[in-house]
């Protein structure tokens, strides 16, 4: 069961030496691309099977409620106000950071005309269960090509390094956060949602040890992680 309480993002042989690289190899920019593409599916599956919408959005919509802002402009308040936290945090961004806005969109918009919407509710939850193990793959993939995590993410490893706490803690404290937050201002939760918050932690705990286990050349001094 260690896979759920992995401490650092692993480093492998495909790895950047530091998140401002803009000149990653072809296979390091390749697999960061595909575990967005991962993510970005992941997240469309969430949002196709309508089960409840993600801890952040809750967050998005809680504040839009009390601001009058529209829950895009909300979404987007949130995200610098998570930035924000990187400073004291000192998390450093990289091309990762910026690909992760544009790659992820990109994969929800084009996936999601072509993703099953059940209707019986049990397929729903099924739908986000593989949604949510999907997003963490693709978080895996992508932190583990050290180009520069997304806004939750550089949260998430900023709090990991200064608490010394399991990733899988952090993350989920993070996501309950987020839906408590947003519950008490006024924004929706479903069972879809309370599945991500709990869920997503430990799926991008699985995923950072499982692309980590298939990957040559890891480096367990600098990772502090033996698969």
């Amino acid at each position: 069961m260690k896979f759920l309480f992995v401490k650092t993002v692993p480093v492998v042989s495909w790895s950047s030496k530091k998140p401002l690289n803009f000149t990653p190899c072809l296979v390091t920019l390749s697999l960061l691309n595909l575990g967005l593409i991962c993510f970005g599916v992941g997240e469309a599956l969430l949002i196709a099977a309508g089960a409840g919408v993600s801890p952040w959005t809750v967050l998005a919509q809680g504040i839009s409620n009390i601001s009058d802002w529209r829950i895009g402009f909300s979404t987007f308040v949130v995200s610098v106000g998570v930035l924000l936290f990187w400073i004291p945090l000192k998390q450093t961004p990289g091309l990762g950071t910026l690909l992760n806005a544009i790659v992820i969109s990109a994969a929800i918009e084009l996936s999601l005309p072509y993703l099953p919407t059940p209707e019986h509710y049990v397929l729903k939850i099924v739908e986000v269960l593989i949604g949510i193990l999907l997003v963490g793959l693709g978080s895996g993939m992508y932190l583990i090509a050290n180009l520069g995590p997304g806004p939750r993410d550089g949260l998430m490893l900023g709090l990991q390094r200064v608490t010394a706490l399991p990733i899988a803690v952090v993350r989920t404290s993070i996501e309950i956060s987020a839906v408590a937050i947003g519950w008490l201002l006024g924004g929706s939760v479903g069972l879809g949602t309370l599945l991500f918050a709990f869920g997503i932690g430990y799926a991008v705990s699985i995923g950072l040890y499982f692309v980590a286990h298939f990957s040559p050349g890891i480096d367990p001094e600098k990772s502090n992680f033996a698969p």
